[in-house]
């Protein structure tokens, strides 16, 4: 099955440069390109992409907004909502932990290889996160230095005790989704199905109430989680 991108950039470069590294796969395609954030809303709803491609500084709407925007919105009756890569330089881009709490699926620097590219789109389409371990330390020193728990809302237990609704066994796939670790690779290494790993995943989320992979790592690193089981 192809997978249907929709690119989001203000550059007109770094777009073409997006399509010509996407285009050349046979299982991907670019079914469309924005400039903004508010285009970028219009384009997902009318062209209900797989994955989006987001920038986050843009003018106007900028990609963190516009990840809310998509995802909140999005109608029941649509099919699934499109799952969202941010493209960031992150030493500069201090928005990037904000779109991932609007829902985004993952994060990818603008300077990887064009083959990391290609199949951090392929992750994010499967369901799984991007969680590039030399990126992930980065942004959880962002979270790690909000005060206590600046994160949680009214009435949300903390980090550690979210932990305490999960089993045993919930507790080690959390702990190597932490770690970036692929469905693929967490089976193997528990050994677990992926399609047992996967329904794992999804109670944890729920019961943690998460939206996606992404947050179940940072919650993990808040928590101590891979402090506690350090290899």
């Amino acid at each position: 099955m192809t997978i249907r991108v929709l690119l989001v950039d203000d550059q007109d470069m770094v777009r073409a440069a997006l399509r010509a590294v996407l285009d050349r796969r046979e299982d991907l395609t670019v079914v469309g390109e924005a400039a903004d954030g508010e285009r970028a809303v219009e384009a997902a709803a009318r062209l209900r992409p797989d994955v989006v491609v987001m920038d986050v500084r843009m003018p106007g709407v900028n990609g963190v907004e516009a990840t809310r925007r998509i995802l909140a919105d999005w109608p029941g009756d649509a099919g699934p909502a499109p799952r969202v890569l941010v493209l960031t330089t992150f030493d500069l881009d201090e928005y990037v932990h904000a779109a991932l709490r609007a829902g985004a699926s993952g994060f990818l620097l603008k300077n990887s290889p064009a083959e990391e590219f290609a199949q951090a789109v392929r992750v994010v389409a499967a369901g799984e996160a991007m969680l590039a371990p030399s990126v992930t330390r980065r942004l959880i020193g962002v979270f790690t230095a909000l005060p206590a728990g600046a994160d949680a809302g009214a009435g949300r237990p903390s980090g550690r005790g979210r932990l305490d609704l999960l089993t045993d066994r919930e507790l080690d796939v959390l702990l190597l989704v932490a770690r970036g670790h692929s469905n693929q690779r967490i089976a193997t290494e528990l050994g677990l199905t992926q399609a047992n790993v996967k329904s794992r995943v999804n109670r944890i989320l729920v019961r943690l109430g998460l939206e996606n992979r992404v947050q179940a790592a940072i919650l993990a690193h808040e928590a101590g989680l891979l402090t506690d089981h350090a290899p």
